[in-house]
């Protein structure tokens, strides 16, 4: 069953800080319709421009997730994005009055608690899914850090991380369903390095940080009185380093949050690859540079995938829908001529045919005898023929019926088909059997590759 594509149901609200910029940020959610994807929008800016949330717009992944287009720019939109992904929503319209989304906690929770309170709606547009078709390695050697993609039947991340910390040590989370996204991944916060906070307060990067907004890791000792300094610099009470090598401001909520924050992190930026994907990911020491460079190869591929026709799946050992014994008592056509080997599926709109092109057909004789191709107008035949099963198993006996052509239309051969060559074909209805008269639109391919297509409309007629 085809899963239809959702949007956020009615628009949501929430006020925060930006992280860096220290701004209050008011940033809504609305719905959006089908196939317009996420979206972000800058509503402080004249003619209030747009930008696609999609790996090619990325700019700058230092602190977080940036976007850029035509100049303007929304920073660290990942934990957003992940919410988005995590209350399986396609379509949305992100709007905010300034550069940076809000940090809320430094987790999606408070974003996913907004966009349930007002719930999803389902659309009525399929659903499109980017599918890893085979095994995607993306490395820095430099930094020690690897992304693998692997093909798989849904959606999975396992990430390790190791920054060379006594408290860190090495940690490990895995998500093997987006069903856990809420309770497991969803809460997890971002986290910083004491030894990061002055150089990034001096460098105004976290204005909006005030040490309740992510886990701070010691991993080392530091005096007190630098602890308090520290606390001065975000306005806040003395503070102190627990046993675990934590600030005592806040409590972890699993013992490898900041592994589950790094994944939560790669759900967000593997979103701009712009639909949602299929496939298992393990990633060893992520980051928002790494997650975005492997989404912008996702979408390479992507894209090429997306602009190849999709190819009967084909598997010879499988049982045919009709062996060759099958497809004798449906069509009148004899050998030299009955150019179909078997059906590989059968169903009221579609058929698909396969044809074996040997050496020892007939017509090579002649076409050509030095370099044999299969005349056009048979693999046309042959598609005739694979669509006269599918329009004669409409009739009740159709062995009183034969199918004659009415029209070639649109047709393009766009490669020769050769001996060896094994022809999937398929044919499905363009619109009902109106007056014994089908329209079907006729596919053939050899391998992943289309070799011809074209508009075919037949006739069912009583034979005499």
């Amino acid at each position: 069953m085809s899963e239809m594509q959702r949007t956020i149901k009615e628009a949501v609200t929430l006020i925060g800080q930006g992280l860096h910029s220290g701004l209050q940020v008011t940033l809504t959610i609305l719905p959006a319709d089908a196939n317009h994807g996420i979206k972000f929008q800058r509503v402080d800016l004249d003619g209030k421009p747009v930008i696609e949330a999609i790996a090619d717009y990325v700019t700058d992944t230092s602190r977080g997730t940036t976007i850029e287009k035509n100049g303007v720019r929304v920073s660290t939109i990942e934990h957003v994005m992940a919410a988005i992904v995590g209350c399986d929503i396609d379509n949305a319209l992100v709007q905010l009055n300034a550069p940076e989304t809000p940090i809320m906690d430094g987790s999606a929770k408070y974003f996913l608690q907004a966009i349930e309170s007002v719930g999803t709606q389902v659309q009525n547009v399929e659903r499109h899914y980017f599918e890893i078709k085979e095994k995607t390695v993306w490395r820095d050697e430099k930094h020690n850090i690897e992304i693998v993609a692997y093909p798989d039947d849904h959606f999975s991340l396992n990430v390790m991380i190791d920054y060379n910390s006594k408290v860190l040590g090495n940690q490990y989370a895995n998500m093997e369903t987006m069903e856990i996204f809420k309770e497991e991944i969803a809460p997890c916060r971002t986290f910083v390095f004491f030894h990061e906070l002055e150089f990034l307060f001096k460098n105004n990067l976290i204005k909006g940080g005030d040490l309740e907004n992510a886990i701070v890791i010691l991993d080392k000792e530091v005096p007190q009185e630098e602890l308090d300094r520290i606390a001065t610099l975000f306005s806040k009470p003395s503070v102190h380093r627990r046993p675990d090598g934590i600030l005592n401001n806040l409590d972890l909520r699993f013992p490898n949050e900041c592994a589950r924050h790094k994944l939560l992190d790669m759900i967000g930026d593997l979103a701009l690859v712009g639909h949602r994907i299929k496939g298992k990911f393990i990633a060893k020491r992520p980051g928002h540079h790494a997650n975005t460079e492997f989404a912008k190869v996702l979408r390479k591929i992507m894209k090429r995938q997306f602009m190849k026709v999709p190819v009967p799946h084909y598997n010879p050992c499988a049982e045919p829908v009709m062996d060759i014994n099958g497809i004798r008592k449906k069509l009148p056509h004899r050998p030299p001529f009955l150019l179909v080997d078997k059906i590989i599926h059968l169903d009221k709109e579609v058929v698909v045919g396969i044809k074996n092109v040997t050496m020892n057909e007939p017509f090579f004789v002649g076409h050509f005898p030095d370099e044999p191709v299969m005349p056009g107008v048979l693999i046309i035949e042959a598609m005739a023929q694979v669509g006269g099963i599918l329009v004669l198993g409409l009739v009740p006996d159709p062995e009183n019926y034969s199918t004659y052509f009415l029209k070639v239309d649109k047709v393009k051969f766009k490669k020769k088909v050769v001996p060896g060559d094994t022809i999937i074909i398929k044919m499905e209805l363009m619109e009902p059997i109106r007056r014994g008269i089908a329209v079907m639109w006729a596919q053939a391919f050899v391998g992943d590759t289309i070799v011809a297509e074209g508009e075919l409309s037949a006739q069912v007629v009583k034979s005499k």
